[in-house]
């Protein structure tokens, strides 16, 4: 126990840094004034993680994307953007709308044409629903067909607007962070647990998390095969305060041994906690 103690401390001071936020992504992005897209949502994900901000994955916006823009428009923009940003673990909500228009008119007597984009984003603390940053910009760029002039010029007016907005956002949620204005720090941790081997050691390990109400938001199972379960945590605890509790207090009849932690990756294995003498005896 000690020595898995010490592991854990040393875990800990190799990974202590600022906190950053975790950053839900919503972008209504139309090519030609109709046509969905999603270029300006990329380029977001992948600017966000260049600066090391945890994303919520995008392919969990767009399952539940329906659901979400209802809650958007029942519950109003920001109310609802709080909702969903807290059930996918995220501090903040970056909202964008995005749109690029061909002008009618051909330039000259040549196959050349006009379009104009226009980008808007928003980010919006999850815990209070109040915006901290804004950008909107626009973009003008020529082509000789809709799908190149309609992509170049939504990326040329989103890549300003994020250059605009992301610094802006990161700097607010930094001083949110230092002036303790931030009701709540959650951690959204990658959690595998190997070891179970059985279907009752799944269900005691989902229960143990499901009843750490102090330390666990909320717990999704996403995967479970070959004695390997994989769960989605969103903690009030970094991965190795997490991990901590669990080895102090373990699910029923088992035993937690720590195999690896990093920054909200968590990576653990269950053994069957000894027998007590007295349970030996009856045996």
């Amino acid at each position: 126990m000690k020595m898995q103690l010490m592991t854990i401390a040393v875990f800990a001071a190799m990974f202590a840094h600022a906190a950053l936020p975790k950053v839900m992504v919503m972008m209504d992005e139309k090519a030609l004034g109709s046509v969905s897209t999603s270029e300006i949502e990329t380029m977001a994900v992948r600017k966000l993680s260049a600066k090391g901000v945890e994303t919520v994955d995008q392919s969990m916006v767009q399952a539940n994307l329906e659901r979400i823009q209802k809650a958007l428009r029942g519950a109003g923009d920001t109310r609802g953007s709080a909702v969903m940003g807290r059930e996918f673990g995220a501090d903040l909500m970056l909202i964008g709308e995005a749109v690029s228009k061909p002008n009618a008119a051909k330039i000259g007597d040549s196959n050349l044409r006009s379009y104009v984009a226009s980008v808007t984003f928003r980010a919006v603390r999850v815990d209070n629903g109040v915006n901290i940053a804004s950008s909107s910009e626009t973009a003008t760029v020529i082509a000789m067909d809709d799908i190149t002039g309609s992509s170049k010029s939504l990326r040329v007016a989103g890549e300003k607007a994020l250059d605009s907005v992301i610094p802006a956002m990161l700097a607010k949620w930094e001083n949110l962070e230092a002036s303790g204005t931030v009701k709540e720090t959650r951690t959204t941790i990658e959690l595998t647990v190997g070891g179970i081997d059985q279907i009752w050691k799944l269900k005691e390990m989902r229960l143990r998390l499901k009843g750490m109400k102090k330390e666990i938001a909320s717990v999704l199972q996403k995967s479970y095969a070959q004695g390997v379960a994989i769960f989605q945590v969103v903690s009030f605890l970094p991965s190795e305060e997490l991990a901590e509790v669990l080895v102090l207090h373990p699910p029923a009849d088992l035993k937690v041994q720590v195999v690896e932690i990093k920054p909200a990756v968590l990576s653990l294995r269950v053994v069957n906690a000894p027998k007590h003498e007295d349970e030996e005896d009856e045996d």
